[in-house]
């Protein structure tokens, strides 16, 4: 039987987050664990990844400061974009030997993800050609931003479920100047789905697309990381 564990973490701090993948993609890597998404619950950041344009964060350091927003410079694949409240983000730490080490591959497989967890709620997304993410309309609704070490994926999606779409004011969203943001909330209404709702259908369908005979959810243990607590995969 092949295994997809998944947890969900809880508020986590984005600095923690960052601490437990590295965790964790070395665990992987080692074949100490089978692959693992985590769900943790951010609040508000800004993150930055490898292929920055400047002036795609628009709001200044003292607007950011003001609302109490962090920014963090990682190493995943894009440009700027933000995680907080309301938003379901998977950290997939995945083994790419055994696809093939084809990141564009995996890039496509999350789309198809995304894409399958908004159909199970009514929502039909597609994807864009040339700009990485799915799509309602002309509306982004989920991003996705990865990197690989050992071969080992880390960082992964963020789905527009229900957060305040304001936020996406503060960038040009994954450096793109010209779009807007969606959510299955602004989509559905009343009939959107919760996070719970949400968190499980990824998971399914992540396990499904990647080829896993089954999701093992698993609870977080909890260790301590200089003086925050976050919660990090027992495997």
């Amino acid at each position: 039987m092949s295994t997809l564990i998944a947890s969900h973490l809880g508020p986590t701090a984005y600095a923690d987050g960052l601490r437990i993948q590295d965790r964790l993609v070395a665990r992987r890597a080692a074949g100490e664990v089978e692959d693992c998404l985590l769900f943790p619950d951010h609040p508000p950041v800004l993150t930055v990844g490898r292929n920055p344009s400047e002036g795609n964060v628009r709001a200044d350091a003292a607007t950011l400061a003001a609302l109490g927003i962090e920014v963090f410079d990682v190493p995943r694949g894009g440009d700027v974009t933000w995680h907080g409240p309301g938003q379901l983000v998977g950290y997939a730490v995945c083994d790419l030997t055994r696809r093939g080490r084809d990141l564009h591959r995996f890039l496509r497989d999350m789309e198809e993800v995304l894409i399958r967890t908004a159909a199970r709620f009514g929502v039909e997304a597609r994807r864009w050609p040339g700009r990485t993410g799915i799509w309602v309309q002309e509306r982004k609704l989920g991003s996705i931003g990865v990197a690989v070490r050992r071969w080992t994926t880390f960082h992964g999606f963020a789905l527009n479920v229900a957060p305040d779409l304001r936020y996406f004011q503060l960038i040009h969203p994954c450096g793109l100047q010209d779009i807007q943001m969606t959510s299955l909330e602004r989509l559905l209404g009343p009939r959107a789905p919760t996070l719970a709702d949400a968190r499980a259908a990824a998971a399914t369908e992540l396990a499904r697309v990647l080829g896993h005979d089954e999701v093992r959810w698993v609870h977080p243990s909890i260790i301590e990381i200089g003086e925050a607590t976050a919660a990090a995969v027992h495997g």
